[in-house]
């Protein structure tokens, strides 16, 4: 019967191994480096650009990581073991330009070539977002790109609700909240963030609360203030992410200004009664707000849930809906609904696609964003402090 060390001769008889100064040659000519060491050798110390996937796990993860058999890849261990094994199950996989690395990553540094100390998650973490990190197209990789992301949330009401307590939940590092009101008993209904005992209490504080009790990992940055044309540009300047919990026009038209200038996408969500829409308004690629309401509408016209009122859920439904379209854009994940407006109407429970394109028109652009002087619209549809939905 053949040992270890016979199977591994075989193995090798059947693969093209490289020294580590030919891998560092192939790297260079857009090969890619796969480390099959398990997660703490890794956390020691990697080869910059490289994926990984344990060895363990190679066979039901590598198609999600590299889905394109034409890819030339290098595989490397710690001494080139597994790595021998792991060229040959790529093989026999289909993949059809593999090599391995003699010596593994032991000989690549011992050879003083590049390598780091990379950011990987905590043992704790890796188990709170196992499965996020069982998605191949979010991985480790992905959820650290969670954890490092800033998302503002305009509002912590009916929107902002179901949209923070997502974001938290998924890991987004920092979570901004903006809201100027107090908890009333006729927001909960609706606005999940809260509760009875909180009643009086500044819906940030109510907020952060009930956010940092659900992931620690998250750091609320509450602003218990008016949005204006003063402020809004320094707010919004620290984030990602906009998601727009907003209920009227001013403001909106303000935070377009401001999000067009500065280039920060906003996952835009608005209510009435038994509807709901979302959209991204992706200033750098696709129409903004002004291209989609080029001009506010009367206020008849325009009224607030809380003079036209809403179906409790359907607020969760289309908070819920911002957050996962926030969480795309910082992953850049899948098709984003930037260019489309998504229409959901509860009643019939049916949703609807339109398409949304850029209006020449329209003077306040990216292109433009030297010549934007953000300010607010008086006098139009609703007062200018910020209401959330």
């Amino acid at each position: 019967m053949a040992n270890f060390r016979q199977l591994l001769q075989n193995v090798k008889s059947e693969i093209n191994e490289v020294t580590p100064e030919e891998a560092e040659k192939l790297l260079s000519d857009g090969w890619q480096l796969l480390d099959v060491r398990e997660p703490d050798e890794f956390s020691q110390g990697a080869v910059p650009n490289s994926i990984h996937i344990a060895r363990g796990n190679l066979e039901s993860s590598i198609e999600g990581k590299i889905p394109d058999k034409a890819t030339k890849i290098v595989t490397m261990c710690a001494g080139g073991a597994r790595s021998a094994f792991a060229a040959h199950t790529l093989s026999s996989l289909d993949y059809t330009q593999i090599a391995s690395m003699e010596g593994g990553f032991n000989r690549w540094k011992d050879e003083s070539r590049s390598w780091e100390i990379p950011t990987v998650l905590q043992a704790s973490m890796r188990n709170r977002y196992q499965r996020h990190i069982l998605l191949p197209e979010v991985g480790e990789a992905g959820q650290i790109k969670l954890l490092e992301s800033k998302i503002l949330c305009l509002g912590a009401g009916g929107l902002g609700s179901p949209a923070a307590l997502y974001l938290a939940a998924a890991g987004i590092g920092t979570i901004g909240i903006v809201d100027m009101y107090v908890v009333d008993e006729s927001n909960l209904q609706r606005q999940i963030l809260h509760n009875q005992s909180r009643l009086g209490e500044p819906k940030v504080d109510s907020a952060k609360k009930t956010l940092t009790e659900l992931n620690r990992d998250v750091n609320v940055i509450t602003y218990d203030l008016r949005l204006d044309a003063s402020n809004v540009e320094s707010i919004i300047s620290d984030y990602d992410v906009i998601v727009d919990g907003t209920d009227n026009f001013p403001v909106r038209y303000m935070l377009n200004d401001a999000s067009v200038k500065l280039g920060i996408p906003v996952v835009h969500g608005s209510i009435f009664r038994f509807e709901g829409q979302v959209t991204v308004f992706d200033p750098k690629n696709g129409p903004t707000y002004r291209d989609m309401i080029p001009e506010p509408p009367p206020p008849e016209f325009a009224p607030s849930c809380a003079e036209a009122g809403v179906l409790g859920v359907l607020p969760g439904v289309i908070g819920s809906l911002q957050a996962l379209e926030a969480i795309k854009l910082v992953l850049d994940l899948g098709d984003s609904l930037v260019g489309r407006l998504l229409t959901f109407d509860a009643s019939e429970m049916t949703f609807r696609e339109y398409k949304l394109r850029k209006d020449p028109s329209v003077e306040i652009t990216w292109e433009n964003r030297d010549r934007i002087q953000v300010s607010e619209l008086e006098g139009l549809c609703a007062p200018a402090p910020l209401r959330d939905l």
